[in-house]
């Protein structure tokens, strides 16, 4: 399935610039990345008859025109840039600036159907506290490292005042989400079922929840790609490779492990059992891992489908 080439348009984002191109060979118009420019591109699109605006995904810039361009009731394509590299690569195209991203998105949009993300406007709004959230973890982190390499007893004491600071807010922040998920009664419930999984807390229900709005709606095999821990094979011809997990949701996929550990080796009774049922057919504990994961997703996939509490009698 294509769209039509005159009802896409492709958008390259800049931190304080956004290219419109109005089809894959149209008119290219630059707007500033502002709320006066969202409202600028929102009326020429409709204006023009466009039917679906696609862009790339770019650490954060691309947030505020496509929400805005969704609140106007516009598709919204967000493209990972390497479908954008690779299918530069297609067409033979090398020549790169801020014009020809914005047309070579209109004429991916036009040729291809990416499969479409789930936008949840009741997730989306949570998705910047949550990366907050990773980042005070990420740097709490990186001061654990930092303590292990300091002798001088005043400098400890900076990095374990640093810590405490951090840890502090890490709990505020997390609470924060949480009374924010129970606000909403689908949210909350959402948050219950999870919980009521023997080795998911409340740390890893919030990201289940904001980061994977997919949960419960597809299948245990899309879920696990989503997530990036599905195996994939590696055959070509007589050769057999090792499969490999690729891809994915790499904030969801910590989140998950993180869990998983301690879940494998003590919470989860069934994740116990499971884990060791590999790792006595040799399986090296790193793939027992991945697959235990993989497995935790599916028990909460099972949970969010049914809309009822986590048993062990739910299939693996």
């Amino acid at each position: 399935m294509t769209q039509s080439t005159k009802s896409v348009a492709g958008i390259d984002v800049a931190k304080s610039h956004l290219d419109l191109a109005l089809g894959p060979e149209g008119e290219v118009r630059r707007f500033p990345n502002t709320l006066a420019g969202w409202r600028a591109i929102a009326e020429l699109v409709d204006r023009h008859g466009v039917e679906r605006v696609g862009l790339e995904a770019t650490g954060g810039h691309e947030a505020g025109v496509a929400a805005h361009l969704r609140a106007a009731e516009i598709a919204v394509t967000i493209l990972q840039p390497i479908q954008v590299r690779a299918f530069a690569r297609v067409r033979l195209r090398r020549a790169k600036n801020d014009r020809l991203d914005a047309r070579l998105i209109a004429a991916f949009l036009a040729e291809v159907d990416p499969p479409q993300r789930v936008h949840h406007p009741k997730t989306a709004a949570l998705l910047a506290r949550l990366t907050f959230l990773e980042q005070t973890e990420d740097d709490m982190a990186r001061l654990k490292i930092r303590r292990e390499h300091v002798v001088e007893d005043d400098l400890k004491a900076l990095v374990a005042e640093d810590l405490a600071r951090l840890k502090a807010r890490r709990a505020a922040l997390l609470a924060d989400l949480v009374t924010r998920l129970q606000d909403d009664p689908d949210l909350a419930r959402r948050l219950e079922l999870l919980v009521s999984i023997p080795g998911i807390g409340r740390r890893t229900a919030v990201a289940l929840i904001v980061r994977l709005p997919e949960l419960g709606d597809v299948s245990r095999e899309e879920i696990a790609a989503l997530a990036g821990l599905a195996p994939y094979d590696r055959d070509s011809g007589a050769s057999s490779g090792a499969r490999h997990i690729a891809g994915g949701r790499a904030r969801v996929r910590k989140s998950l492990f993180a869990a998983t550990m301690p879940a494998a080796y003590r919470w989860n009774e069934a994740l116990v059992t499971f884990r060791d049922r590999l790792l006595a057919r040799n399986k090296p504990p790193k793939v027992a891992l991945i697959a235990c994961a993989r497995k935790l997703l599916i028990f909460a996939n099972a949970v969010i489908a049914r809309g009822s509490p986590w048993t062990q009698k739910i299939p693996a």
